[in-house]
């Protein structure tokens, strides 16, 4: 057998649906079954979790580190901010996909910043970005509104549909459509060969270079790939808010979607959705207890969880799943760990 056909074969036996990921979506339909009343939260838990995968096709499979990555957010909300202001583009559908287009050029400029870093360069670098967007907005506040924000932002229906309600559920599964559609197809590129040369790239640059994959193309394609999921999630927030300011490009936005890496793990597209879930978790949790400090229970939890081990957090937590999984499917169930965490 080739190498090329060893290559397709290892990435389409990696790629095929495991008990435990249907398992974890279905769940995911449960909830707003389970907890009707609650659409808005779990609707901030799915622009967060494509926020975080967006991050996660960077960090965990190029090792691109970024701490501004809320500038291709912001620029995907303030897109479809104004789109819909304006009357260009009223359709919800069709200005969700030109935001993320407007933050996927946006990163192609970039690029060419970032990949000459590495590490510490490149987190100023990203930072600087973010930083540059945020003052850009101000200093237009014609455009943007400043620090009032954009006022006015009407709806539309989607596909002249469904319209938005106060309670947010037609948000919720407007949200989870896009973040399922855009998983799938974040799934879909990981595990191609594409994925694998970008797994090689983050391992050791040099090597890849040497055996003839194109290092910088590959880099650039993924960091604008990133751009466009970040975009589509800015343009999320804003269509089920009806909001747009310049706390979008805040780095506050950025550094929590470190933090929820740090709790999902990286390297594994689930990471980011399940920090999500456990970030916001948290964050309801300690903000009902403590207002003022749920940041120093947030920090508390995160020490924790690097004394611990993350991956020894994960068995804990899916022993019973697998327990349960195992005895309906009749074999052993598959633990999903970070690559990271996998030694």
């Amino acid at each position: 057998m080739s190498v090329a056909n060893e290559v397709s074969t290892s990435a389409m036996a990696s790629s095929r649906w495991r008990v435990s990921e249907v398992a974890f979506w279905a769940i995911v339909l449960a909830c707003p079954f389970l907890f009707p009343s609650r659409y808005l939260i779990m609707t901030d838990i799915l622009r967060l979790a494509l926020f975080t995968l967006s991050l996660d096709l960077i960090l965990g499979y190029a090792g691109i580190v970024s701490l501004g990555h809320a500038a291709f957010f912001g620029v995907g909300a303030y897109s479809a901010g104004l789109l819909a202001l304006h009357g260009i583009i009223t359709e919800p559908v069709l200005a969700l996909i030109a935001a993320g287009l407007a933050a996927m050029v946006l990163g192609f400029f970039t690029s060419f910043l970032v990949i000459r870093g590495v590490d510490l360069t490149r987190l100023m670098v990203t930072l600087g970005i973010a930083l540059l967007m945020e003052a850009l907005g101000e200093r237009f506040s014609n455009i943007t509104g400043g620090t009032d924000g954009l006022q006015g932002i009407e709806m539309q229906p989607i596909l002249g549909l469904f319209a938005f309600d106060m309670f947010g559920k037609t948000g919720f599964w407007y949200c989870l459509i896009v973040l399922f559609l855009l998983f799938l197809l974040a799934r879909r590129i990981v595990h191609s060969p594409f994925g694998l040369s970008l797994r090689a790239i983050r391992n050791n640059p040099l090597r890849a270079g040497a055996i003839g994959i194109p290092v910088n193309r590959r880099l650039i394609a993924i960091y604008m790939l990133a751009a466009f999921y970040a975009g589509i999630a800015g343009a999320l927030f804003t269509q089920t808010t009806q909001l747009a300011s310049l706390d979008v490009f805040s780095f506050e936005r950025s550094a929590d979607l470190m933090l929820v890496l740090v709790i999902g793990g990286t390297g594994y597209l689930y990471g980011g959705l399940i920090g999500a879930v456990v970030f916001k978790m948290l964050q309801e949790l300690f903000q009902a207890i403590t207002p003022q400090y749920w940041l120093f229970w947030i920090g508390l939890v995160l020490v924790i969880m690097v004394m611990v081990g993350r991956a020894r957090i994960h068995r804990w937590a899916l022993w019973l799943p697998n327990l349960v999984i195992a005895k309906f499917a009749g074999r052993k169930a598959v633990v999903a760990v970070p690559e990271g965490d996998a030694s």
